[in-house]
């Protein structure tokens, strides 16, 4: 690969703890939890009653009325996030080759509410009252076209599905389209909106979702009481460019990306490795592709879905790729405020590192409590910790045994 850096220099986010990026970060070092009773549908027959879901989002601040009726939730999510990067970025106001920005904006899902509307309206009234918007609502590409098409970025557009490592994936392969010279810059992350009825009972049957309620701590990553995830929505983009790029149009510079590793565990569709083999080599991957040593890392986002089985597992892997080290790094995981937000989760995560590593500061893990003897690490809990923070990693696994970690630095010119 060509041996310029890359650089971010926008963020946008609309997550369960605010609407923008700022908000999110924010809420996420006080400590505040998005968690709340689902308001999206009538829960009275589920088992599952709470959600992390977006409030208070209009989409019509972003987009005409008319846009936002043709648009998905995520999708609507999408351009919300890559608005205010682009705009933070300053992409909009300078003049720059349109067909050398790529969007790389990814979906694990797609939209799940609105297939599940189409299919009851199929069922309900017949096919010739489906909407003919239905499929480009649906596909999961949907974020990363709107996107493209509401700035002319011509260059390349399209999403990862790699479940919830789709984020972090897509922002991987945007980093190596960027250090090919492919492009000069990649509007990049996910967004998801799975808060839907199949949603929450399909993840609640395979035993993934706590079914604590308001008033019941949940969810507890790497807490010995964990029961499972809960749900989360909600969308975040980067804005990278090559360091050349950025620095000629005068951009400001907050974070380097420095590597990406992605692995396959290659053992089960749903159940991660025990071992955490495939995520301790994708950890390592990231190291060796950002030349950086175990000793130099300072933080690590984790996955951490507060699931039994993946908080063991990850712990595992955090262990087998750092050895002694790893009781010397700390570790969060801000679903324990956010919800899992599928897909978009790897792509907030990898904004919290952006902003840790530039501001020498780590959001906590919430609603921790009880040490698991599986879980022994230092998980920040409960209180965002300041340090100084040079080098991030922020893991994301996903069904299907996809592993993707992605490294950022402080930047320093």
């Amino acid at each position: 690969m060509m041996s310029e850096r890359v650089v971010i220099t926008g963020m946008g986010a609309v997550s369960p703890l605010g609407l923008s990026a700022e908000e999110s970060w924010q809420n996420a070092l006080a400590g505040v939890s998005g968690i709340g009773l689902i308001t999206q549908f009538d829960t009275s027959d589920f088992l599952v009653k709470v959600a992390g879901e977006v409030k208070n989002f209009d989409p019509t601040n972003y987009m005409s009325a008319r846009d936002a009726r043709r648009q998905d939730r995520f999708e609507q999510f999408a351009v919300a996030a890559a608005k205010e990067a682009v705009e933070q970025a300053g992409l909009a106001a300078t003049e720059i080759n349109s067909e050398r920005v790529g969007v790389i904006i990814s979906s694990a899902i797609g939209g799940l509410g609105s297939l599940e509307e189409g299919s009851r309206t199929l069922i309900e009234s017949g096919p010739r009252r489906v909407s003919p918007f239905l499929i480009p609502m649906l596909m999961p590409n949907g974020g990363a076209g709107l996107t493209g098409i509401e700035y002319g970025f011509q260059g390349p557009a399209f999403s990862v599905a790699s479940a919830c490592a789709s984020g972090a994936d897509g922002i991987g392969v945007a980093w190596m389209m960027l250090k090919l010279g492919m492009i000069d810059v990649a509007v990049t992350g996910a967004s998801e909106s799975t808060i839907a009825p199949v949603g929450v009972a399909a993840f609640d049957r395979l035993g993934a979702m706590s079914r604590r309620t308001i008033g019941e701590m949940t969810p507890q990553p790497f807490d010995k009481a964990r029961d499972g995830l809960v749900m989360g929505e909600g969308a975040a983009v980067l804005v990278m460019e090559r360091e050349s790029h950025a620095r000629k149009r005068g951009a400001q510079i907050f974070a380097e990306f420095g590597g990406y590793g992605s692995t396959s565990d290659a053992y089960h569709i749903t159940a991660p490795a025990a071992d955490g083999a495939g995520g301790a080599r994708a950890m390592r991957l990231a190291l060796e592709s950002a030349g950086v040593n175990p000793d130099e890392i300072s933080y690590i986002s984790a996955h951490g879905t507060a699931t039994p089985l993946n908080d063991a597992a990850e712990t595992q892997a955090i262990k087998a790729a750092f050895g002694d080290l790893a009781y010397n790094i700390p570790v969060s995981s801000t679903k324990s405020m956010t919800g899992h937000m599928m897909g978009a989760t790897g792509a907030l995560e990898a904004l919290f590192c952006v902003r840790a590593v530039s501001e020498n500061v780590l959001p906590p893990t919430i609603n921790y409590h009880t040490p698991d003897l599986e879980c022994d690490l230092d998980y920040i809990p409960n209180q965002a910790r300041e340090t100084p923070v040079e080098i991030a990693i922020s893991n994301a696994f996903g069904f299907g045994g996809h592993n993707a970690v992605l490294l950022i630095k402080k930047y320093r010119a």
